[in-house]
């Protein structure tokens, strides 16, 4: 198996990352490993381990050659690339240029939504559906259609009760 990077000699060092369901390898030579700085573990960027091969580059090369610093901090890029994290929270402004990009290779987006448990999302749900239910219902009586009125007023009492039911468990 030849190195990815020279594509010339054989690959002797075998990366595997595994990101949620897929799995990317890296195969390099000694030479090319060790001019990554993977077989120096104080040199080696964990922000190109983590966020594939030329990671660093990218964010390097947002900067337009300048070495950026965060006013607060006073963190540089080649501290993120050492240390894989970054160092405030003003770090993310300063660097937020370059890190959107590498953002977006790691997650499915650059703005984190979390996650909602199960009972308060159905209850936002129908919660929801109350509001809609309530709209069609006066907008019912306004037009003097009473017979969809009735319906809704008793689709609103089911959907009252399915709340309280959640609520209460």
């Amino acid at each position: 198996m030849l190195c990815i990077i020279c594509k010339q000699n054989q690959a002797k060092v075998h990366l595997t990352q595994i990101v949620g369901e897929k799995m990317q390898k890296v195969d390099l030579c000694e030479e090319c490993a060790k001019s990554k700085g993977v077989n120096d573990p104080a040199g080696f960027s964990l922000a190109d381990l983590l966020l594939g091969l030329g990671a660093s580059q990218e964010l390097a090369g947002s900067s337009g050659g300048q070495e950026v610093k965060c006013p607060n901090c006073g963190f540089t890029q080649a501290d993120f690339k050492k240390a894989g994290r970054l160092g405030c929270s003003e770090c993310y402004i300063t660097f937020a240029e370059g890190l959107e990009g590498l953002l977006k290779t790691m997650h499915k987006g650059v703005r984190h939504v979390g996650k909602v448990p199960h009972a308060l999302k159905q209850g936002r749900d129908l919660t929801d559906q109350l509001r809609k239910l309530q709209k069609s219902l006066d907008k019912a009586i306004t037009e003097e259609d009473f017979e969809q009125a009735a319906n809704l007023r008793d689709e609103i009492k089911a959907t009252r009760d399915k709340l309280n039911h959640i609520e209460t468990t």
